[in-house]
Formats: C-alpha cells, sequence, structure tokens
C-alpha cells in the first residue's frame, strides 16, 4: 500500500481484526474510516511448529521477526509508542470504532452517510 501514488482510503466496515487491523490502519492519514457498530481488533501473530528441534526453532525466531516488525508498523500507522502496542498485542485487544481513533488506527467515525444531492431552499 505505501508504495501505491494515489491516496488509499480504508473502511471497516463490520469488522477488522488481525491483519485487517493492519490494513485498516495502512491507510492514507485522514481517509481511515469505520462505521460506528464495527470492531477493530489488533494481537500477536500466532502459529504452529513441528518437526526436529531445529526446525522448530527456526519456526520460532521467524514468528518473533515478524511479531516485531507488526509492532513496528503499529507504532508508524497509529504514532503510539512501541511499547503501548507490544503491550496491547500480547492478547486480543478489541476496540470500538472511537477506541481505534483514539489510538490513531483511524480517523472518521462515520455516523450518516453524506447527503449526495443535498435539497436546495426551492426544492420543497
Amino acid at each position: 500500500m505505501q508504495y501505491i501514488l494515489p491516496p488509499i482510503a480504508t473502511w471497516c466496515v463490520g469488522q477488522a481484526c488481525s491483519m485487517a487491523s493492519l490494513l485498516l490502519a495502512a491507510g492514507e492519514p485522514g481517509m481511515r474510516h469505520s462505521l460506528p457498530n464495527s470492531r477493530i481488533m489488533i494481537h500477536q501473530p500466532s502459529g504452529q511448529a513441528s518437526g526436529q528441534a531445529t526446525d522448530i526453532r527456526i519456526h520460532a525466531e521467524e514468528i518473533l521477526l515478524l511479531k516485531n516488525r507488526i509492532n513496528g508498523l503499529y507504532a508508524k500507522h497509529t504514532k503510539q509508542p512501541l511499547a503501548k502496542i507490544e503491550d496491547s498485542m500480547e492478547r486480543d485487544r478489541f476496540m470500538s470504532p472511537d477506541e481505534a481513533k483514539e489510538w490513531g488506527f483511524i480517523d472518521i467515525v462515520l455516523e450518516k452517510p453524506p447527503l449526495i444531492n443535498e435539497p436546495k431552499d426551492n426544492d420543497n
């Protein structure tokens, strides 16, 4: 998304959980929206590993690198301190649109649709 020249508007319609919440936050500042009854959820990455001990260690190291990278991206796009993001990502963290706005995940909670053709005074 960051390599596309036109600004990208993002919308949460229902839920933006896990990686979808990062995509929501990565939209163009000022153009990140949510409907009022939506939910936004962040959490640390999860995964599975099986096999030999060496393979499990390789996968564990990779998921820890991914965790650090994702935390950094959330901090970048929300302007929150990295430590706050890290603490919040330890478990599933659900937010209302208003909370998500306070955290910097979104900019606008759309309360009602914008009027397209507003009636003029003489059109009664």
